[in-house]
């Protein structure tokens, strides 16, 4: 059985003569132990597809399945629960409170989600491998784009979820930070056994994906010829 399953999904926003079709007979599917790429323009509908996937949006037509549950059955508490037992969202606005300062943010998780998180070795792996541990008394005010961008996917891996969902993880930062976070969502897939859907118009990540996609005109589409090197 598939992690993630979408089936003939179709999104459209607004109303009469401004209704427009933003997702078109998409399907898509997302297996542990994989990562999957979604190439595409601004504009192209990438956030929306990723905003279905998470159950963040309803789609107007067709059906989002986590490990066979359909998203669409539950009810909205029930949702809430199913994303935060089973999802991790790494979203461009990074979402970080700006009164908690970094290691709060973290510990503000471990009140929500109370347990199933990473153990502390992991968590200091994360903070390490991140280059993030030297700012956990920082406020997300006092932070680069980059350093924000780093705690943000740390803190969504802080959940240990099944299913990671990236928003453009890697738009603020330099070649050597892509390349560690790229390892590191590969490392997630093949080691950890995630199902990572990463959605960017980074080409520099496309050599950790298993399955690259481009998404054009609200249609998501295959491509066959996957870089191993980016040149």
């Amino acid at each position: 059985m598939p992690t993630m399953e979408i089936r003939n999904v179709n999104k459209y926003y607004g109303q009469g003569i401004s209704r427009v079709h933003v997702l078109k007979d998409v399907n898509f599917v997302a297996n542990a132990g994989e990562m999957n790429l979604i190439l595409g323009p601004s504009g192209s509908g990438k956030s929306t597809f990723l905003t279905i996937a998470g159950g963040l949006q309803t789609p107007t037509s067709g059906e989002v399945l986590i490990d066979g549950i359909n998203l669409q059955k539950l009810s909205p508490k029930k949702r809430d629960e199913l994303r935060l037992k089973k999802i991790g969202f790494i979203l461009q606005s990074y979402n970080l409170l700006p009164y908690l300062d970094v290691a709060d943010q973290f510990k503000l998780v471990d009140k929500i989600k109370k347990s199933g998180n990473v153990s502390r070795e992991a968590f200091e792996e994360l903070l390490q491998k991140l280059a993030i541990k030297n700012l956990l008394k920082q406020y997300p005010s006092e932070l680069s784009g980059g350093q924000n961008q780093r705690v943000a996917i740390a803190r969504a891996l802080y959940t240990d979820p099944q299913i990671i969902l990236a928003d453009e993880p890697t738009a603020a930062l330099d070649s050597n930070l892509v390349k560690t976070v790229g390892q590191l969502f590969q490392n997630m897939a093949k080691e950890k056994g995630k199902a990572v859907i990463a959605v960017t118009h980074d080409l520099r990540l496309q050599k950790y994906a298993d399955h690259i996609y481009e998404l054009a005109d609200g249609r998501l589409t295959e491509k066959t010829d996957i870089p191993q090197e980016i040149i």
